[in-house]
């Protein structure tokens, strides 16, 4: 995440050095995605046979490639095709917590999940800030550099991460059929214990995945902020993702479990994403998004970990495929949906949106708490 961190706020840049415009820039952002959606089944039911370790030492050694090939492309085609392989390979996320499924126990799972997300939250609050120490030297150097960070992670896995999944546990079905993989995923909804809880999460991260393309322009149009005010702000949003699901929710979750972490924690979404529409001033989105990060550092672990709980170990590769699924599409279709409606409607629409989204998550998963007592009972 440290890797995607760097690259991230300076893709746009590398469309511009090769004379492109907003609109391609957009395209590689969906193409990524679109590269995530198809890969992320497919990692998972790849780990779910041949185990978690070569998975994810084969996805970092893809990313770093597609990092040196970022560095290196003198054209828009060969831009497009570095993101292609690195959104190929993406789907180490998907595997690495798959990873912590296996080596958590059910009352330890949340925190485990938490954990995972600090980590990504402390590679995305440096990415940026390094990324844009290093771009003063030439836009290759952020790139080769992420490309050495991915590098050294494939020797560290290699001679220091051990296998999680043994070999009595892995699964033996075919996992190259498409038709296959699209009623595995499918058969994920149809799964009464678990389906309520993955709507809700496909919409908490619809409501948040457009606003991270689009808050730059909402922020320049609304209060003028510059560039470096976009990066304080950043890293701000990073720093409390690393104290709440690193520090915080490991606190939390065992005194209120994921039940009432959930429920308060997309109610503080929806809070801080209105909060975000209405703030008056520009110091005013500071107060807004920390409500907002609040609320997806206790939700997102909680339901990651909910759904996780509900499907047997031979199925967490798989189940963490289809995740990957669920935000793949968001990313997709995110980013098109606030940049409709902030240019449509109005420049805070995004946010509106997106606090109506996480209400409706809180409903959906509110119905699956209710549906799982009623189903106890």
């Amino acid at each position: 995440m440290l890797g995607y961190g760097i690259m991230l706020p300076l893709l746009p840049f590398y469309v511009q050095a090769q004379s492109g415009g907003a609109a391609i820039a957009g395209a590689l952002s969906s193409l990524y995605a679109s590269a995530q959606l198809f890969a992320g089944p497919v990692l998972g039911a790849l780990s779910d046979r041949y185990g978690r370790r070569p998975v994810l030492l084969v996805c970092l050694l893809g990313t770093s490639f597609g990092y040196l090939l970022l560095g290196l492309a003198d054209s828009l085609p060969l831009i497009f095709l570095a993101v292609l392989i690195d959104g190929l390979t993406g789907g180490n996320l998907t595997t690495a917590y798959a990873y912590i499924a296996d080596v958590t126990t059910t009352e330890n799972r949340a925190r485990g999940m938490g954990m995972v997300g600090a980590a990504f939250g402390l590679g995305l609050m440096a990415g940026p800030a390094l990324g844009g120490l290093l771009s003063p030297y030439g836009l290759y150097v952020p790139a080769f550099t992420a490309s050495a960070i991915a590098l050294s992670n494939v020797i560290f896995g290699y001679f220091v991460l051990p296998e999680s999944l043994p070999r009595e546990k892995r699964e033996i079905k075919p996992i190259f059929n498409a038709a296959h993989l699209g009623r595995q995923f499918t058969s994920l909804f149809k799964q009464e214990n678990i389906k309520k809880f993955l709507v809700a999460m496909f919409l908490l991260n619809l409501a948040f995945a457009g606003l991270q393309s689009n808050f730059p322009l909402y922020s320049h149009f609304r209060f003028h902020w510059t560039p470096t005010q976009n990066s304080f702000f950043y890293l701000y949003v990073g720093i409390c993702a690393v104290f709440i699901q690193g520090f915080l929710f490991g606190k939390l979750q065992p005194i209120f479990g994921e039940r009432k972490l959930t429920l308060v924690g997309l109610t503080f979404m929806a809070i801080g994403l209105a909060g975000m529409a209405l703030a008056p001033v520009g110091w005013a989105l500071y107060p807004a998004v920390t409500i907002v990060a609040l609320g997806t550092g206790m939700s997102i672990p909680s339901l990651t970990a909910l759904v996780s709980l509900r499907v047997s170990e031979s199925e967490q590769g798989r189940l963490m495929g289809g995740t990957q699924t669920l935000l793949s599409l968001t990313n997709i279709f995110g980013p098109v949906i606030a940049g409709i409606s902030f240019e449509v409607i109005t420049f805070s629409a995004p946010y509106w949106l997106g606090s109506l989204l996480a209400i409706f998550a809180l409903m959906v998963a509110y119905l699956g708490f209710s549906r799982s007592v009623s189903h106890q009972s």
